[in-house]
């Protein structure tokens, strides 16, 4: 598996962990639809989530965050979406990213953007 791709399943990981101690419960990770995937789909109360991760080893070119550029967010929103009509959503809905720099096994740092975009504004 190529170095990037390990450091994302890694991210993943960490954010799963982090929400289910923060008492979400994970519906669905990496669902697929079409050209995009949402990394992780949570229930946190009555609030459906859907949440993108993103993970780098060092922010030396940036936030891993600034990558969930306008044309993520439309992927996720399309995704997202599919995912509410195949359920049959009925509850409020916000799009979160967790951004993870993991400079090393001992030095991680989450941040978790509550709220991080909205349909429409993306």
């Amino acid at each position: 598996m190529a170095k990037h791709l390990k450091t994302g399943k890694s991210g993943e990981s960490l954010a799963l962990s982090y929400l289910k101690k923060q008492d979400y419960n994970i519906l669905a990770t990496n669902w697929r639809y079409r050209r995009s995937e949402i990394d992780i789909i949570a229930k946190e109360e009555k609030v459906l989530v859907f949440i993108e991760v993103k993970t780098r080893r060092d922010d030396y070119f940036g936030k891993p965050e600034v990558a969930v550029n306008k044309r993520k967010k439309q992927l996720l929103i399309d995704a997202s979406n599919a995912y509410m009509q195949a359920i049959n959503h009925q509850w409020e809905i916000r799009f979160d990213i967790i951004s993870i720099v993991a400079r090393s096994k001992n030095d991680i740092e989450i941040q978790h953007y509550k709220d991080a975009f909205f349909p429409g504004l993306a």
